[in-house]
This record gives structure tokens, C-alpha cells and sequence, in this order.
């Protein structure tokens, strides 16, 4: 794996849409099935001007994946811990390219004093996410038609949340 974690700027967001178009397309189709208008709605948003604002938005903590200068993978972290976007591209599959950017998220959310993190995962990405230490919550559906599976995981060494290591 040759990804460098690092925080997304404004100057990510045109090819971390992409990058999101291109994951959701190729590689979700257990999740949209090939049917048009699931796949309409969930790309709906994905726009170079929305992930610019997701980027900027104070309350997230947005990181990218690069090999050189492209953008390889994106995750979006909420404070509260909760994954509302994690994608890579479909070239850097089992690369450890997600691993690493999943740790990269683990470790800000341990020094924020989370205590776990929570995720609405796809079909397709719920054993990355099981063989990564988070465990099976219950089912869920996405704004998009689509079925998903809550998951959450509890981060050691994490503390009680109220600032001091236990």
C-alpha cells in the first residue's frame, strides 16, 4: 500500500466525487443492484460543490487516501463517531488502503474521547467492516432505497469520555 492519510481540502473535492461515483457504481452493486433509479438517488448528491461543503463542515473530520497526487480513498467522521462516508476506489480494493484510513479515523476518535464508533454500512462493505473489530447492530435502510446493516465497534483504550484515560 503506497496511501498517504491526510486531511481533505477544498482541492480534494472534484476527484473524491469521482472517486465516490466510480465506488458506488462499480463496486455496490450487491447494494443498488443495477437498478437505475436506486443508483440515480445515491449519486444524486455526489457533487464536486457537496463534497467541498462535507469537507469544510466543522462538526466532521474529513480525511482522503492519495497514492501521488490522486485521491484513492474518503472518509467522513462526525464527532459524535459516527462513519457517514467511507469509500475507496475499486483499483486499491484489498490494498489496505481502507484499513488504513479506518485506523486514521479510530485515532481521531480516540482523541476525542469517543468511546466507540457507529456505522450504516452497505452489504458490500460489512465484512470489511466485521473483520475490522466492529459487530452487528441490527438492520437498517438507507435515504436510498437501499438495505444496510448497522455496526458499531468499541475502541479500546478510549477512556470514559470525560477527558482522563481509564
Amino acid at each position: 500500500m503506497n496511501a498517504v492519510i491526510r486531511a481533505a481540502g477544498q482541492a480534494d473535492a472534484a476527484q473524491a466525487c469521482n472517486l465516490l461515483c466510480r465506488s458506488i457504481s462499480e463496486c455496490c452493486a450487491e447494494d443498488h443492484r443495477n437498478d437505475s433509479a436506486i443508483l440515480a438517488a445515491w449519486l444524486g448528491n455526489k457533487t464536486p460543490e457537496n463534497v467541498a461543503s462535507w469537507f469544510a463542515c466543522a462538526s466532521h473530520h474529513s480525511l482522503v487516501a492519495c497514492d501521488g497526487s490522486d485521491v484513492t480513498g474518503v472518509a467522513i467522521m462526525t464527532r459524535q463517531g459516527r462513519i457517514v462516508l467511507f469509500y475507496i476506489a475499486p483499483e486499491v480494493r484489498s490494498t489496505g488502503t481502507a484499513k488504513a484510513l479506518l485506523g486514521a479515523l479510530e485515532t481521531q476518535a480516540r482523541e476525542w474521547g469517543l468511546r466507540a464508533l457507529q456505522v450504516a454500512s452497505t452489504l458490500t462493505a460489512r465484512g470489511f467492516y466485521e473483520r475490522n473489530g466492529f459487530d452487528y447492530c441490527g438492520p437498517a435502510r438507507t435515504a436510498f432505497g437501499t438495505d444496510a446493516v448497522a455496526l458499531a465497534k468499541k475502541l479500546p483504550g478510549s477512556g470514559c469520555g470525560c477527558g482522563r484515560r481509564s
